[in-house]
């Protein structure tokens, strides 16, 4: 079995190729997801993803969740960003558009507890959920 080396990261002790794929869903499952929210809520995961060295291979989703392809360092425990991402997206759409969905959601809440994440290998199970995010219904 031949490995490709393209698809390999490198860091001083370790060679990696580490992808989830993340769906995160919002409370109650409502359709809060507006256009301006999923445009705010893809930088605020990309800066998170960012500061935590995971990088973003893919984002889309639709009114009521996102999904995100990410490309994690092996220091990264998927439940600890998880909950940095939600941490931080929560704190901000509900700073900044608060008045959009208030009437939606209960409390303070702005994802549901719960997560997905699925471990995704190279090749064609890449191209798949790539393809997958991307024809995700962008909220209008």
């Amino acid at each position: 079995m031949s490995i490709s080396t393209t698809t390999l990261r490198s860091q001083l002790h370790c060679v990696f190729n580490l992808k989830r794929h993340l769906v995160l869903v919002s409370a109650y499952r409502r359709e809060v997801i507006t256009s301006a929210i999923m445009d705010d809520l893809e930088i605020h995961i990309r800066r998170v993803c960012e500061m935590s060295d995971v990088g973003v291979l893919e984002f889309s989703g639709e009114t009521d969740h996102v999904h995100i392809l990410l490309a994690l360092h092996p220091s990264v425990m998927p439940a600890k960003l998880v909950n940095s991402i939600k941490t931080l997206t929560s704190r901000r759409i509900r700073k900044d558009h608060w008045e959009t969905i208030k009437t939606q959601l209960w409390g303070e809440r702005f994802w549901s507890r719960s997560y997905c994440v699925l471990s995704v290998d190279d090749g064609a199970n890449t191209e798949i959920i790539k393809r997958y995010i991307q024809n995700q219904t962008w909220p209008s």
